[in-house]
């Protein structure tokens, strides 16, 4: 299904994302960032802490070198007290997450992933393989939310063309 480049890409393309979020919203007021959008998680601080509480608990299941975030789904949006707090976090978990999808293999893909869902209530096994691709999809997923927040407020978005990626 997936290969161990495809995650090192993948784990690259989101390193990158968030370094343009980053840059986008370094120059925003505070009370921008953290502003109720009618989004579903509110701000864009509130989706940015979800994706990076996301990213903590899918990688705390595969890999135990990963502290499983405190809180579920509903916690999710205050995971970081600012923006400040957030930017430093998130930097540090996509070096972690690069420095782990750069040392898979492919028996590391193989199998399944077991745990309990709160979102499900239930326990839930599916393929690793699967997972890691779901993690990945998540990113984009409420990274596309949040340009929407910046671009509806009048602030500069990025490109998030995978093919723009720039080379290492």
């Amino acid at each position: 299904m997936i290969t161990p480049s495809y995650c090192a890409l993948m784990a690259r393309y989101n390193a990158w994302q968030n370094r343009q979020l980053v840059t986008a919203l370094d120059p925003v007021p505070a009370e921008e960032v953290v502003a109720d959008r009618g989004a579903f998680f509110g701000s864009i601080l509130g989706t940015l802490n979800h994706i990076l509480w996301a990213d903590q608990i899918w990688m705390s299941r595969f890999d135990e070198r990963f502290a499983k975030p405190d809180g579920g789904i509903p916690e999710s949006p205050r995971l970081c007290p600012d923006y400040s707090a957030w930017r430093d976090e998130r930097a540090s978990m996509d070096a972690r997450m690069a420095e782990w999808a750069a040392g898979l293999s492919h028996e590391d893909l193989a199998g399944d992933v077991a745990w309990y869902s709160g979102a499900a209530e239930r326990d839930v096994v599916k393929p690793r393989a699967f997972c890691i691709s779901h993690m990945f999809n998540h990113q984009t997923h409420h990274r596309g939310q949040v340009h929407t927040m910046m671009t509806s407020a009048g602030f500069t978005g990025n490109t998030s063309d995978l093919f723009l990626i720039p080379e290492i």
